[in-house]
């Protein structure tokens, strides 16, 4: 059996701008088509932060500005980044397999994600969404809009929404019938589109969900042997930015657990990481995680490189 891996990459490695993206995209499908060239059984999620941010922000001032558009909802937002981030990505990894002489589908499913609607994270926003921009600039939007923004990692301030825990993927049951055929599968993009359960059924909500801890529910979900997370950097560190800067080659559990005790991750960005590969590897026994850099992830999964998160 084919070894099945889960990769979740970060929304902030697509770029800015649809024709930016559709550029970087090509460089992820070397290193997702290396993966499938070296044997891996791979499914892919991906975040959406700055794309819907960018969507939800072009909507409304267009609906309020003159534009003549509707009002666009957040969760409707979400789906329109899950269609044209998959469209890029499919089409790259297809291109680039072809190029190999690799027989295989890319497929992308449009994937809602059931969340508590008592969830405790509507009520403090955490998730970053949209552009980069100064204090000045933040201010003067929240004071217009009433948006809530956070200093991020030292490159700007960013507006937060809610982003709740991942309970159920509603369609689960297409991907795995995807796997099973063989196919590359990207689904959970953006951590999914947020629903709620309701007597009427299912209803979208304004949130949302963090990519790798929707990534960490579908590694549990469908058996996989590995999580990897891809992010900036190559290796996780602890007392980042500080002069006794450390990198880790790897982490077993109770090590993830004193680090976040510590406060060694920042929430919002390196933390949700260490959580979602905690989770997974708890949740499933001789399982491994791992946490490195887009660039070099077949690097990574041969050793070389990346923090990896194991049991022991």
């Amino acid at each position: 059996m084919p070894e099945r891996i889960v990769v979740a990459l970060g929304g902030n490695a697509l770029g800015n701008t649809p024709e930016q993206q559709r550029e970087l995209v090509r460089g992820t499908a070397v290193s997702l088509a290396d993966l499938v060239e070296k044997g891996f059984e791979l499914v892919i999620g991906h975040g959406n932060g700055p794309q819907v941010g960018m969507i939800n922000l072009a909507m409304e001032y267009s609906s309020q500005k003159g534009g003549g558009t509707p009002f666009m909802p957040f969760p409707e937002c979400g789906a329109m980044t899950q269609g044209y981030i998959g469209y890029h990505l499919q089409q790259a990894l297809q291109n680039e397999l072809r190029r190999r002489g690799i027989v295989r589908e890319v497929a992308t499913v449009v994937t809602e994600v059931v969340v508590d609607q008592s969830d405790p994270g509507f009520a403090h926003p955490t998730k970053p969404v949209g552009s980069f921009y100064t204090r000045e600039e933040a201010e003067n939007i929240a004071a217009e809009k009433g948006f809530t923004f956070v200093e991020d990692a030292g490159r700007g301030y960013r507006r937060v929404v809610p982003s709740p825990i991942p309970q159920r993927i509603v369609e689960l049951g297409v991907v795995q019938q995807l796997i099973a055929s063989g196919d590359v599968v990207i689904t959970v993009g953006g951590g999914g589109i947020p629903v709620v359960e309701t007597e009427e059924g299912l209803c979208g909500v304004p949130a949302v969900i963090d990519k790798d801890r929707a990534s960490a529910l579908l590694a549990r979900e469908i058996r996989a042997d590995r999580l990897i997370i891809l992010t900036a950097v190559d290796r996780v560190c602890v007392n980042y930015g500080k002069p006794n800067q450390r990198e880790l080659a790897e982490m077993t559990l109770d090590d993830c657990e004193r680090f976040i005790a510590e406060g060694q991750f920042a929430p919002g960005s390196m933390l949700p990481k260490v959580e979602s590969c905690l989770d997974f590897v708890r949740a499933c026994p001789g399982s491994t995680a791992l946490i490195t850099s887009l660039a070099r992830a077949a690097e990574a999964l041969e050793g070389k490189t990346g923090t990896v998160i194991r049991a022991e």
